[in-house]
């Protein structure tokens, strides 16, 4: 019995893994759009997610799904000077 409950919680956190994994390759990351204090992570010009200080900041990224990023006014690939 505990054997099959080790195995269940292995395979669980295997599946969930790879979600993850999937979740995120489909993702890209898209500068110049996000809001004011919106931002998903860090850039050269601030540390931690939601520091963004202006809106359309050139530095500043979200995620969004694979494909749309450069169809948004202002979204782009790279980033552009902040």
């Amino acid at each position: 019995m505990k054997n099959t409950v080790v195995v269940a919680s292995a395979l669980a956190a295997a599946i969930s893994l790879a979600t993850v994994a999937t979740a995120q390759a489909a993702d890209e990351k898209c500068f110049g759009i996000a809001k004011g204090g919106q931002n998903d992570c860090q850039t050269p010009t601030h540390s931690c997610a939601g520091t963004a200080t202006k809106d359309g900041q050139g530095d500043s990224w979200i995620y969004v799904p694979a494909g749309t990023c450069e169809k948004i006014t202002g979204g782009s690939l790279t980033a552009k000077s902040a």
